[in-house]
Formats: C-alpha cells, structure tokens, sequence
C-alpha cells in the first residue's frame, strides 16, 4: 500500500500552476503581514527553511505582505500544529512550518492528547522531501550498524515523538541494534553537543538538511563522525556517495511495509500549513506563491549558499499523502505504534 514508486509517483501526478482566483482575493494581502510560526528553535534547520521561505514568497503574493517569522517550539511541532488549528486568525495571515512527526503523532498516540485533526488541516506544500541519517561521534565505538547490533550505544533526542526519539526505537526493532535513546534535549544543536561533550554515542532520525547547515564537518570527514545508515524512501545519492549505506539493506519482506509507513512522513520533511477554515481563495494564492517562491532563482541561490535542499512538493501532494498515511491498515499502525514508542 506504501510502496517507494507509488508515494514517489505522488509528486509527477501534481501539476504545477497558478490557481485562478476572484479578483477581490488579489487585494485582500495589500497592506497586512503575513506570520510563518517555527515549530522549532531559531538556529535550527527548520527555522533557517522557514526564514528562507519569508525572505521570498512575498513577491509572489499580490499586494506583497510583509512577512514576519516567529519561533514556537514545543512538543515536536504538536504546540505550533496546536496554534495553527486553534489560535491563529484563520484568513491566511498566519502560516506554520511544523515538524512531520506533529502531523502523525495522532495517528499512533493518545488522540485525547491532541486537539487537531492532521487530514483536516490545510497544507500549503512542502520545502524539502527529506531523507534522515545515524551518526555517531567519533569518540564512539559504535562505528556502524553491525556494532550498534551487538554494541548498546546512547542516542541524544528531543522529546517523545521527536524523529530523534522515534527512529531509533524503529531501529532497534527492525533492525536490530541496541539503541538507548536519551530525551531532554531543547533543539537539534543540543543534539550534536551531546555527542561532541561525550554525553551521547550520537544521533539518529536527523535530516541530511540539518546535518549539513548545524556540523557539516560531520558528513566531509570520517575522522569527525561515523556514517551509520540513511533512512528514506529512495537512498538519497548525496547520502550514499558520503558512506551511508540504505536502511533497506537491513529491511526483511515481512517489515517492509511497516518500514515505508514510518518513512512516508519523510517526503513532507518541512510541511508549511494553514488553519482547516482557511479561506479557498486565499488558500490557493498561498499555494501558488509558495510553488513559485521555491521555483524562484533567488531563493534558489541562497538555499544552495547555506547549503538547504531544496524539493518542493505541492501542497495538494502533501494533503493526499497525508490521508493516505491516515487510511492505512489499523494493524499496520498499532505494529508502528509498538514499534516507535516501545
């Protein structure tokens, strides 16, 4: 149901256009500000997508809306998903650049614990469809994955929830190593500095995006880091090219479809998205000029200086994978629920 081909082929099926719109909808921008909220720390790689974002999109707006970013994290993206759903002014004013794993958490948590619906919300697109990474510091005697199966090794994550937390969990059931994850760390910087001050073996579940804005050193060089493994869809050639050998490597036939559920949330890896009642019209000129916003040589060009991938996806793309992660078998989730949060 969640083959490679068939949530890849997602992205051919979406034509790129502008949507036409009343006239009176190219006037409603003229004068106001539109807010981009961060579900995660300024200095992170998510804040440095979402300020790439708001440097551009306005000249594809009509009426070219100041924009202004502001950091909320918390709980994964859960507390800027939250605002999004319940708090923000709902005409298009106020977008969110969340995390992925906020826009699954429902599907294998405590529903009660969250007051949104993710199939309900409005997706704008997404910026990148991205592929995460294990490292180990160099300090650590966990160099690969044949270690980490006979070798415990301590993982640095965030909180519950968190791909930092999730991934390796994963890891341990399908692929057998001997993770320990240690959560409580604010931000994707704390991460790296755990592993580097000898608070943790190092990190895993992180996007290759991350890894090359906050230690590039760690993917030029084996002296600095160990390539473990790449977890995606596709092995990502940047990855495979640095020494990162594919998680598919380590994936029996009876996991793989467990294993594509759990790494479908990676092709929305940094999901802009509107309240539910956001306005159709104003809807799809904020899809338009996010489509021409990262097809922009400008934008472009600064993602290729501060080293940010750039794959685009629509955010009708986004919409229909996330509601087909929502319609997969029930006993699919509860064995990926086991399965990440043991």
């Amino acid at each position: 149901m969640f083959g490679r081909d068939t949530v890849l082929a997602l992205s051919a099926a979406a034509a790129f256009a502008w949507v036409a719109v009343p006239a009176a909808a190219h006037d409603f921008y003229a004068g106001k500000s539109l807010t981009i909220v961060v579900g995660n720390p300024a200095g992170s790689g998510y804040d440095a997508y979402a300020r790439l974002l708001g440097r551009h999109i306005s000249r594809h707006i009509p009426g070219r809306p100041n924009v202004v970013v502001q950091n909320m994290p918390g709980a994964g993206g859960v507390k800027a998903t939250d605002f999004i759903a319940n708090v923000a002014p709902k005409d298009g004013t106020v977008l969110a650049l969340t995390l992925p794993g906020a826009l699954v958490d429902p599907l294998t948590g405590d529903p009660g614990k969250f007051r949104y619906t993710p199939e309900r919300l409005a997706y704008v697109g997404t910026m990148d469809s991205g592929t995460r990474l294990c490292m180990t510091f160099s300090s650590s005697k966990v160099r690969s994955v044949e270690i980490a199966r006979t070798t415990p090794a301590v993982m640095a994550a965030t909180q519950v929830g968190s791909s930092a937390h999730d991934y390796p969990h994963f890891l341990n059931a399908i692929v057998g190593t001997r993770f320990k994850v240690v959560t409580g760390y604010s931000g994707p910087a704390d991460l790296f500095l755990a592993a580097e001050r000898g608070e943790a073996d190092g990190l895993c579940g992180i996007d290759i995006s991350t890894f090359a804005a906050l230690r590039p050193n760690w993917l030029e060089g084996r002296s600095t880091a160990h390539a473990m493994l790449q977890v995606g869809l596709e092995p990502n050639p940047k990855a495979s090219a640095l020494g990162f050998p594919s998680i598919w490597q380590y994936v029996n036939a009876e996991d793989k479809s467990l294993v594509e559920l759990i790494v479908s949330q990676q092709v929305f890896q940094r999901p802009v998205i509107a309240p539910q009642t956001t306005p159709h019209a104003h809807l799809a000129i904020l899809r338009s000029a996010f489509v021409a916003a990262l097809n922009d040589a400008q934008l472009l060009e600064e993602a290729r200086k501060s080293v940010l991938d750039i794959n685009p996806k629509s955010g009708e793309e986004v919409e229909a994978l996330v509601r087909k992660i929502y319609s997969a078998p029930k006993d699919l989730i509860q064995r990926m629920t086991r399965v990440i949060r043991p």
